[in-house]
This record gives C-alpha cells, structure tokens and sequence, in this order.
C-alpha cells in the first residue's frame, strides 16, 4: 500500500473512531452525569440516542451533500463542527445544553462518516487493498463502542465525565489539517437536496424511538407511548412514498433491488440492534450488581475488544477461503452462543473472571467476523452514482439498529424487575432478560442472512449451470 493511501486511511479510520467512539463513550459515565446535571434515569438514555439518532438520521443527507459539494469539503466540514460541538458537550452546564449538543455532534458525524466511507471506495479499487482496507475499517467501527467504554470510565474515575468530550478537540484539529494536506478535492455534480426524505427519516426514527422509550416507563397503551409510535411508522411510511417519486432521492429504492445489499443493511441492523446492548447493560451490571469502578466497568470490555480487533488481521484470509456468506453466518452464531451464555451467567450473578471474560472474549471473535463481510457486500455492484448513498446506507442501519434495539431492550430491561428480590439480583434478572433480546435480534440477524444471502448463492449457482451448459 502506498504512503498517501496509507495517510488516506489512517484519516478515514481516525474520523470513523472518534464518531463511533462517541457513541458509548458515555456509557461508564452515567450515573456521574445524572449527578451533575441532575438527569432521571429515562432522561439519561438520550444522552445515548440524541447522538445517535441524529447521526442515523441525516447520514443519508449527509451522503448527498458529499457527492454535490465534493467529498473532501464534506469531510472536513464534519470534523470541523464535530470538534466545536464536542467541546460545548463538554462545556454543558445544563442537561438540555449536553443533549441539544450531543445532537449536532451527530449531524456532524452524519456529514462526515460518509464522505468518510465513500473516499475509501475510491482510493482503495484493487481487491486485495481494498478487502485490508475494508478490514481494518470495519474493525473500527466495531471496536470503538467498546474503546469509548475504557476512555469514558478513565475519564470519569480520575478527571471528569466531560473530559471524554473534550478529547475530541485536539484529534478533529489535527484531523482537519490532514484532510487539507493529503486529500485530494473530489468531482461534484449537479443536483437537488431531498430535504423532504431527510426529515421524514429523522423525524419518523426518532418519533418511533421515543415511543419506544416512554413505553418501557408507561406500557404501550398509554397515549404517551403509542402516539409518537404510530406517528413514527407514519412519518417513515411518507419517506418511502417520497423517495419513490423523487428525482434525486436521498435513498435510491434501487439500491434495494439487490437482494445481496438489502440483506446486508438489514442484517447489520439487527446485528448492531442486539450487540449495542452490551455496551449499555453490562458496565451498569458490572458497577450496581458486582461493585466495579467506571474504569473497571471500561477495562473490563477489553477481552470483547481485543478479541474483535484481533480478527481484523484474520479475516481476510477467512473470506478469501470460504467466502463472505460463509464467514459472517459463522460470526452470528459464535455471537448469539456467547450472547445466550452469557444472559445465563449474569441471571445467577457470576463472578467476572473467568466466566464474563471468556465469554465477552467468545462474542468479540463473533462481532468482529460479521461487519466486514457486511461492509463488503453493503458496496458490491454499487453505481458510482450511488456510492455515497450506498456508503450512507451502511452507517444508516448501523446508527438507527443501536438507537432502535437500545430502545426495545431498555423496556424488556424495565418490564423485567424482580420486585420484593434485592436490588443488586433484581438488577441482574432484568439485565439478563436484556441479554436475551440481544440473542433475538442477533438470531434475526443470522435468519436475515440464511434466507437473503442462501439465495443468492443459489442464483449464482444456477447461472453458472446456463453458462456452461
């Protein structure tokens, strides 16, 4: 691999990090952030979703805005307002401030993740590069909930939860100025803004996953919960009709015609839906239930995150020899055991070691074999037209499958509570149910691509009999 594309990867990947990392890097933090800024516990399930719904949301505008005004002014634009609203999240003096900010930190990422992706695409076309590449991307993006766990309980334990916002400060300055040394601008094109298809998405995805939330607090029939429910599936009911009559649509419907991607953005949907669960229930477990400090509760993620970034430099070589299919239905069913187990082990209040920590080393070699064969077949047979939304696409069903399955699972988590049992095994049994939505959506995930990509290994296979015959 050359040096410039070396430095061209480098800055994807350090982009990528820091968006990723920011959407967990809170995680270990929560209780110091109620504390300050005197925060309920529903309230504090936004300091999670506000950034991710945002950053799921206008990632497809986000996408646009990178193929009609150039990916590399994109790009820098994302970092520039990611630095600047990362230290007035850090800065909050009010629960409203943080979580107004946390939300154009993720329009920020939105509009830089993308571009991001879609520069990776074009730099890297010849196979072999562009699978390492792909790779070590993936890895990233799988990795860096679990990093934010580690730098966010540092933080909270030793300075301050807020530190975790501000070292994003010195990384986006040095970032903007390797995007303006190293990248080179990119063509542009002539075209429109679907305006309307972003803010349907947005609304309607946020709108569903607010419903949800006040649903675990209220029960589905209270007017609360199923008013912003319906009025969510309503709102996404107009984005399809609008992307379907559109002349330029934030999402071309054709991208989903190919039964090999849209089973690739469903499955990392589902996938992202149950494994995002880890990172918000198992450090809350490990300090109510076993004691552990912030730090502690970070630290002891690292063999889930070793383990998955370890399988970056295996994974290649695994689908050069078996394939994409093959592989990724390997990594869901390595994860749901480690899942399953688990669940299991938390509802009897298991000891971390050795229990937690070879079965979070068991999910970690499960969740770093499935996004890259994901990411690979979420581009495959793109139209360079269509690149940037492809690329969108991928970080869409990432982004809106965390902030989606984290709110299905925070009302199995509430609907779970043993009542009159102590607090520390009340928590764990409703953990643990929690765990084993996180199985079901990582099953859904692994019949996704047994139905989706098994047929398109049976097409292949029937046109290579044509062929030959």
């Amino acid at each position: 691999m050359h040096t410039s594309k070396w430095m061209i990867l480098t800055i994807i990947i350090a982009c990528q990090l820091i968006v990723v990392l920011d959407a967990s890097v809170m995680v270990t933090a929560i209780p110091q952030i109620g504390h300050s800024l005197h925060m309920s516990t529903t309230s504090l399930t936004w300091v999670h979703n506000s950034y991710i719904l945002a950053f799921g949301g206008f990632l497809l505008l986000g996408a646009r805005a990178g193929d009609l005004l150039g990916r590399r002014k994109m790009l820098g634009i994302g970092i520039a307002l990611f630095t600047l609203t990362s230290l007035l999240a850090g800065l909050a003096p009010t629960a409203s401030f943080l979580l107004v900010s946390r939300s154009f930190q993720g329009f920020a990422a939105a509009l830089a993740t993308p571009a991001a992706l879609a520069l990776l695409s074009a730099s890297f076309v010849e196979a072999k590069e562009r699978a390492r590449a792909i790779a070590m991307y993936s890895a990233v993006s799988a990795a860096g909930g679990s990093v934010g766990l580690i730098i966010g309980g540092f933080f909270t334990d030793f300075v301050s939860w807020r530190f975790g916002m501000f070292i994003n400060v010195p990384i986006g300055i040095v970032l903007l100025y390797l995007v303006q040394k190293h990248i080179q601008p990119t063509t542009v094109r002539a075209g429109r803004f679907d305006l309307g298809g972003a803010l349907t998405s947005v609304m309607g995805m946020s709108a569903l996953v607010y419903g949800l939330v006040q649903a675990a607090e209220l029960g589905f029939g209270n007017p609360g919960s199923w008013i912003p429910l319906a009025a969510g599936l309503i709102l996404l009911a107009v984005f399809i009709r609008i992307e379907a009559r559109a002349a330029e649509p934030i999402v071309p419907l054709r991208l989903f015609a190919s039964r090999q991607r849209a089973g690739a953005y469903l499955g990392r949907f589902l996938m992202v839906g149950g494994n995002f669960s880890l990172f918000f229930f198992i450090p809350q477990y490990l300090q109510n239930a076993l004691g552990f400090t912030s730090f502690e509760a970070g630290l002891a993620f690292l063999p889930f995150t070793v383990a998955q970034f370890g399988m970056m430099y295996v994974i290649p070589g695994l689908v050069r020899r078996y394939g994409n299919i093959k592989v990724l239905a390997a990594g869901l069913i390595i994860a749901i055991i480690g899942t399953l187990l688990l669940s299991r082990s938390i509802g009897g209040l298991t000891h971390f070691f050795p229990e937690m920590f070879i079965l979070l080393a068991i999910m970690g070699i499960g969740a770093g074999m499935v996004f890259q064969p994901l990411t690979t077949m979420g581009l495959t047979h793109v139209e360079p037209q269509d690149s940037g939304a492809a690329s969108g696409l991928i970080n869409v069903a990432h982004q809106s499958g965390a902030s989606f399955g984290l709110a299905v699972l925070i009302t199995v988590f509430n609907g779970s509570n043993l009542s009159g049992q102590p607090a520390n095994l009340a928590f764990a049994h409703a953990v643990s149910s929690a765990m084993l939505g996180s199985v079901a959506f990582v099953s859904a995930a692994l019949l996704v691509t047994l139905i989706c990509f098994g047929t398109v290994r049976q097409i292949r296979r029937k046109q290579a009999l044509q062929i030959n015959k």
